[in-house]
């Protein structure tokens, strides 16, 4: 059985590297110069609303255990979306919309043309940076799986005090 205690230390931590992964990605995009592609930013939602979602739960206080089961849910939309991301890295799957450029090709001045060009997304197959040539989706595939397991087996292990 475990304690109330140890589910509220493991939402504590959960939230430590939710705001640490937050922070690293601010990091990389602004201190390091590397601009996230659409997919990217998309991969910041899950760990933004687990930092939501235990501020209401430490708020509220008697959710402990649907919060496990949301944040399971919300990391398998993670991992999901992650492996998507990967699968478009590595060439396997064609990029959708959300990769795509919304440049306006009715204009017909150059220099807005230039200026749509300089503000163009990046390319969700492009990987601006790694870590010992391991892509940040690639990590995150596997850190929200991880998390994904974890909150879940503890969503199925939980017991009521």
């Amino acid at each position: 059985m475990i304690t109330s205690l140890r589910y509220k230390t493991e939402l504590n931590l959960l939230l430590i590297f939710s705001i640490s992964a937050i922070l690293f990605a601010f990091f990389v995009e602004y201190v390091l110069g590397h601009k996230p592609c659409n997919l990217c930013l998309l991969q910041r939602v899950p760990y933004i609303l687990t930092i939501i979602m235990i501020i209401l739960v430490t708020i509220l206080k008697d959710l402990e255990k649907l919060s496990f089961l949301i944040l399971g849910i919300i990391f398998l939309s993670g991992t999901l979306l992650s492996i998507y991301h990967v699968g478009i890295e590595q060439g396997l799957i064609a990029e959708s919309f959300v990769c795509g450029s919304n440049i306006d090709t009715t204009i017909i001045d150059k220099t807005e043309i230039l200026k749509q060009l300089k503000n163009k997304p990046i390319s969700c197959k492009d990987v601006t940076f790694s870590i010992f040539g391991v892509s940040l989706a690639t990590i995150n595939t596997f850190i929200s799986a991880l998390i994904m397991i974890i909150t879940f087996t503890i969503f199925i292990k939980y017991e009521k005090k």
